[in-house]
């Protein structure tokens, strides 16, 4: 799910950086607002995958010695 803010973030902050669309807030600079949205969707992005732990479970299971493969 935070892959999915963080992809969010990038594009928000994309169309602010480069004044694709222009937001009359005031004392908030465009340009500066873009840059931070993309940076914190990048961090969001590193901190999801960082996250993600991948477990392997080995079972062990006792074999059946009269059990013959033909």
């Amino acid at each position: 799910m935070a892959i999915g803010l963080g992809v969010i973030l990038i594009i928000a902050g994309l169309v602010l950086a480069f004044d694709v669309v222009t937001l009359d807030i005031a004392n908030v600079n465009d340009n500066t607002l873009g840059w931070i949205l993309l940076a914190g969707g990048v961090i969001a992005i590193a901190v999801s995958l960082a996250a993600t732990r991948r477990h392997t479970i080995v079972e062990e299971r006792p074999v059946d010695v009269e059990r013959r493969i033909r």
